[in-house]
């Protein structure tokens, strides 16, 4: 509305607009603001796709506080989205350059160094609560995708967290 734009509906993190009435110079404009703001500009269908799949993702990783993370993602997914999971799957491979498991691999993998860094729990609870078989499933995933182990990373004074909308 600041920028002068007619306003549909508005919904949590979502705005709706009249895209009639958006000529380039107030596209610049509001993607301007809204960058500055720590949103982005999604025109698209298939970007907005995309972010809901990276939503819900990070929204069970690292917002549920379920215990136990064994959650069957093409069905969930499938469920949350209302598309079948082969066509979600092959557009976020093809627009994000990793498969969806790869990105839920990363997302846990953030979430143990969060828990690492933290102390909050031991390596087995970390384990168990983000589904994984056994700790060295765990261990293993986490040494391929940081180049460290576990302890490795615990005892590190580097701490190599990034912000999870980085996260790839």
């Amino acid at each position: 509305e600041a920028a002068g734009l007619n306003v549909k509906e508005v919904a949590l993190g979502e705005a709706t607009l009249n895209t009639d009435q958006i000529d380039h110079g107030k596209r610049s404009v509001l993607e301007a603001r809204l960058k500055k703001l720590g949103f982005e500009l999604l025109d698209d269908s298939r970007s907005k796709l995309i972010e809901r799949i990276k939503v819900v993702i990070i929204d069970k990783i690292h917002h549920s506080g379920t215990l136990d993370m064994k959650y069957n993602w093409s069905d969930l997914l499938s469920d949350e989205l209302k598309h079948d999971y082969n066509y979600v799957s092959n557009l976020f491979s093809s627009v994000e350059g990793v498969t969806i498991e790869q990105y839920i691999i990363r997302q846990k993998i953030e979430k143990a160094k969060e828990l690492l860094f933290y102390n909050e729990k031991t390596l087995s609870e970390i384990a168990y609560f983000l589904g994984y078989s056994s700790v060295q499933h765990l261990s293993t995933q986490f040494k391929k995708v940081t180049g460290q182990t576990p302890s490795e990373f615990k005892n590190s004074r580097l701490n190599s967290r990034r912000s999870l909308d980085s996260v790839q």
